[in-house]
């Protein structure tokens, strides 16, 4: 029973029906959770107050239950390590951490309920559009991978940020000295005009200062264009890859082999001059003992093996 119970309360287990009515029963709660939480901060609703606190307990309750039984279930879900290091390993866990903080501040710290909407975490573990490339799992590889660039831009983006602040604060101060107080007004100024076109609250009204401002506006294109550069470039890659990697031979009636030589005139062209000229699909080349997924650019070499539908051959 307790394996049925660890299989059940997997998030996304494919193929289970009571599993998958479990995910959705669970976002439903995190989803009616959040509205009444939102909906009580309204003083235009103060007569169903009482009905918000009564779902308020009804979701928490149900958030504890899943909570127990995935303790309860924790050496299911790390089969290598014993009971007790498997229940220590799931609460210092991300969804641990995350599900203890939910139902935490509910009895105890009233002041950190905004840790319940952490809750709100758990549904991007629901959104799996297929076993390998759901859209989540995209954007934590993206991440994953360019993490190094993007520190180094963010790091450009943090000098960029505490330099015009500083200078904001020398050139302004003697003249607003009750809005560029400190070196933190210049920062929040530097902050706002970076990443932004400002709030307006804070201005600069030397000519020191408004050359400053024309230029960290200017820097500040710069600075959000870099990160938003290498994320887009990252997404493209990933679609590269997934276009490459879900090449399927199901749709296939029958796969043939053609050598490429000179004699035949494929040596020498790209596989996308190949694929126009000869109307058929080149799936991969084997090319000595490496197989090479045949995008369009590649140019065909002379004793090349190319992998063909062959049902679109002309003969």
């Amino acid at each position: 029973m307790r394996k049925r119970i660890f299989e059940i309360i997997q998030i996304g287990q494919r193929g289970d029906l009571p599993s998958a009515v479990f995910d959705y029963f669970i976002v439903a709660n995190i989803v009616v959770n959040l509205l009444a939480m939102f909906l009580e901060t309204f003083k235009e609703l103060e007569r169903f107050y009482p009905l918000f606190a009564v779902i308020e307990i009804v979701t928490v309750i149900i958030f504890c239950i899943e909570y127990l039984l995935r303790i309860w279930t924790a050496d299911l879900l790390y089969p290598q390590l014993s009971r007790g290091r498997a229940v220590w390993k799931f609460l210092r866990s991300y969804d641990g951490i995350v599900d203890l903080l939910t139902i935490l501040p509910f009895f105890f710290l009233s002041g950190f309920i905004v840790f319940r909407m952490l809750r709100v975490v758990r549904i991007f573990h629901l959104f799996r559009i297929n076993a390998q490339y759901d859209s989540f799992h995209i954007i934590v590889k993206v991440l994953a991978e360019k993490k190094n660039q993007i520190l180094s831009s963010l790091f450009i983006i943090v000098v960029l940020m505490l330099a015009s602040g500083v200078g904001m604060y020398n050139a302004e101060h003697a003249v607003q000295p009750e809005v560029f107080s400190n070196a933190f007004s210049g920062i929040w100024w530097s902050v706002s005009t970076l990443l932004t076109v400002g709030y307006g609250d804070i201005y600069p009204i030397t000519v020191v200062g408004r050359i400053m401002a024309i230029i960290t506006a200017f820097l500040g294109v710069g600075a959000v264009a870099i990160p938003t550069g290498i994320i887009s470039a990252g997404f493209v890659e990933q679609y590269s890859k997934n276009q490459n990697s879900d090449r399927s031979f199901t749709d296939l009636k029958k796969v043939g082999e053609i050598a490429a030589s000179e004699e035949n005139g494929l040596a020498g062209l790209t596989v996308q001059e190949i694929q126009q000229q000869y109307n058929m699909r080149v799936i991969v080349l084997l090319r000595g003992g490496l197989t090479v997924i045949a995008s369009g650019d590649i140019t065909v070499m002379a004793e090349d093996i190319l992998v063909v539908n062959s049902d679109k051959l002309v003969k």
